[in-house]
């Protein structure tokens, strides 16, 4: 077995580090830290606060948005002066056929050109027509020069149809006026000459949003921000944020930036060097798949920057942040063992940088613990969202109680609650790019296992067909390898999917084995040994031809390599030297695949072995079945099998043990009927002869 004490050496190693410590130095933040924790409604728990120095008081958003909204209500409206359509409505008039109100004529153009003279436009502003419109204007722009004029004093398309009638009857028109313009075309003649000018109203109403100050005064130095025990009003809290922005702005750090830069460095090689211990005492032989090792080292990045990155856009958002999701990528590659240190480390920057960190840290964490433990019964489907409830509910509690431990009573913004629920939700929405993460690093998910177990998978369905021997074989080493696996909390998992796929080799020449015989026929009775031992090795590279065929993924392929390791054909080989063959001309007699090197790995190699031993015992005793396994397990050892595994002998112990009790309650002697000495009914006779355990 592996020696675990040695540390982890190799750039494949280092390098990555370096580069992650590189990228954690870059995005530090280049200013001080605000170190004071305050709500609304809670107790200043702090010593009083006194400005160090001048700042603005920032307005709040509510604030702005109001100022802004007020500002853009009362922008100017710009219209365009038409001439060319003044002279063609006026020509138009002109040349009307009024009958015989022709000598009304000279008044009627009158009265047009005194309505055009004001102006006509498609729609008045809506503050002319308000209550309150004395004071509504508009600007006409003509000749270059935009005018000011009251909006009332300009006509809209009714108002001028109105005052063309009021105007015609004041110049002694007589009968029915209105009847008259509507026959004779009056009415479609007019149409506005003032067009709205909407770019240059825009751009004068983005102006005027500009010149809305962020400020709303300013706090001289020596002034007094809040005292000790004062309860945090919505003015204190705008003090407070103003002060808060000014410090991490401009006066967050004062020193010289050599020493920042020194502290950032010493902060990152502090996380970079407890994230590898981390991975080190947990799964040190991540570091032997440099895949694993890279995606743990991006998810502790992206937990970084999403802190960094969110907490600078708004500390509210980090509530909306689903690290939970942080957790459950890790979950589908690694052991719960590995997950939740990884997981605590990777919130560390969320606890170092952001303004609520204590909170936010706990919040996640006690969330995070809980997704760990749940997801495995609510994985599939619908069910991730009882995942999600499950989440939402512990965030909200704890959320509640740092409340309470503020002071506060109830829930004082609401809005982060509903940023617990979208980032529950998140969680869902989030999950599948796990089958992103797992191409990208050639990972293999549960999820992914699970399908690769389904025996309706066609290498699978090909084995049961070409080789039932061989299929049955591996069914009953899956099973064996199932129970070993949950009693030392190895991946369940992946040593059943490799179960399955250890032996697709001999699809290709299933005959070749015994377990495949149905016939009687030797295969191997033409054959010299070392010609034998060459058909029988030939499965293990067969079966890698078949893994490359089907895409199985790597972790899978493995077990094809190491369920044989390098051991020999014993039978084979024996019978060679029997037959005088050369003890030193022995290397076709040996496999030549990989010695295990994971505790999977190993149960496959030992419950292969027993599967196919234990059927050549003559009695089932607890004493042969125990002498079997324990001879199995050290011929393993002796043999060197085991010196490059991560198991150690506790584990072993625990197997072999596992073994025994499997192995006796799958051979255990069945009951023998007695039979019948009165004569039987003929009706009676059926099912007579079936053994039952």
């Amino acid at each position: 077995m592996m020696d675990k004490a040695s540390f982890p050496r190799g750039w494949k190693v280092y390098l990555p580090l370096v580069l992650l410590f590189s990228l954690l130095l870059i995005f530090m933040p280049r200013s001080g830290k605000f170190n004071y924790d305050y709500r609304k409604g809670a107790p200043w728990m702090y010593e009083t606060l006194v400005a160090q120095f001048d700042f603005p008081v920032l307005k709040t958003e509510a604030q702005l948005r109001a100022e802004k909204e007020q500002a853009g209500s009362a922008v100017i409206p710009y219209f365009r002066y038409s001439d060319n359509i003044v002279n063609e409505t006026m020509d138009a008039v002109r040349q009307l056929n009024l009958g015989r109100n022709e000598r009304f004529r000279q008044e009627l153009e009158q009265t047009m050109s005194d309505i055009y003279s004001k102006g006509v436009v498609e729609k008045l502003p809506e503050s002319a027509v308000a209550a309150d419109a004395s004071n509504s204007v508009i600007f006409v722009q003509k000749d270059k020069r935009a005018t000011e004029l009251p909006a009332t004093e300009v006509y809209d398309i009714q108002g001028a149809k109105t005052a063309l009638t009021d105007g015609l009857i004041h110049s002694g028109v007589y009968g029915n006026v209105d009847s008259l313009c509507l026959y004779s075309g009056l009415y479609d003649l007019i149409v506005p000459n003032l067009i709205f000018d909407k770019n240059t109203t825009d751009l004068v109403h983005e102006e005027s949003l500009n010149y809305v100050s962020p400020t709303s005064g300013v706090v001289s130095s020596g002034q007094l921000i809040v005292s000790k025990g004062e309860m945090i009003t919505s003015e204190i809290e705008q003090l407070l944020d103003s002060y808060k922005a000014e410090y991490e702005s401009s006066f967050g750090y004062t020193g010289p930036r050599v020493f920042l830069w020194i502290g950032n460095a010493l902060l990152a090689l502090a996380l970079v060097t407890v994230l590898l211990l981390a991975i080190y005492y947990t799964n040190w032989n991540v570091f032997q798949s440099m895949n694993k090792y890279l995606f743990l080292l991006l998810m502790f990045l992206l937990s970084f920057l999403m802190a960094i990155f969110v907490e600078k856009a708004d500390p509210a958002f980090l509530y909306l942040s689903p690290f939970v999701l942080i957790a459950l990528y890790l979950l589908a590659f690694f052991k719960k063992r590995v997950v939740l240190p990884v997981y605590i480390i990777s919130l560390l920057p969320l606890l170092i940088f952001s303004h609520n960190g204590l909170e936010l840290f706990v919040m996640n964490l006690v969330a995070g613990v809980i997704a760990i433990y749940i997801f495995n019964y609510f994985n599939k489907g619908w069910l991730q969202f009882v995942t999600a409830f499950f989440v939402f509910i512990v965030l909200l509690l704890t959320y509640f109680s740092f409340r309470l431990i503020d002071g506060v009573n109830g829930f004082n913004d609401y809005r982060i609650i509903f940023f617990l629920f979208l980032g529950a939700l998140l969680i869902v929405a989030g999950y599948p790019l796990i089958y992103l993460f797992e191409r990208m690093f050639m990972l293999v998910s549960s999820s992914r296992l699970l399908e690769l177990c389904d025996t309706n998978n066609k290498p699978l369905l090909e084995l049961a067909h070409k080789a039932p021997g061989t299929f049955q074989h591996c069914l009953q080493v899956m099973n064996m390898a199932d129970a070993a696996a949950r009693s030392i909390d190895a991946d369940v998992l992946l040593v059943r999917a490799g179960a399955l796929y250890h032996d697709i080799g001999k699809t290709a020449n299933p005959q070749c084995f015994i377990e495949n015989d149905s016939t009687g026929a030797n295969y191997h009775s033409g054959l010299t040994p070392r010609e034998s031992a060459r058909e029988i090795i030939k499965h293990v590279s067969d079966g890698l031809a078949l893994a490359e065929r089907y895409k199985l993924p790597q972790e899978v392929r493995q077990f094809i390599t190491t369920h044989h390791g390098t051991t020999c054909t014993a039978y084979f080989y024996n019978k060679y030297l029997n037959a005088g063959g050369d003890p030193e001309d022995t290397d076709d007699f040996y496999y030549k695949g990989d010695k295990p090197k994971t505790p999977e790995q190993v149960i496959l190699m030992i419950c292969d072995t027993l599967e196919a031993a234990s059927r050549t015992l003559k009695d089932y005793t607890p004493a042969s079945i125990s002498a079997l396994v324990e001879g199995v397990t050290e011929s393993k050892m002796s043999a060197g099998q085991l010196e490059d595994a991560d198991i150690t002998l506790k584990e072993l112990n625990t197997i072999k043990t596992v073994m025994k009790d499997y192995i006796q309650q799958i051979h255990h002697a069945r009951v023998v009927y007695p039979k019948r000495n009165v004569p039987e009914k003929p009706s009676d006779t059926s099912g007579d002869d079936i053994e039952k355990k």
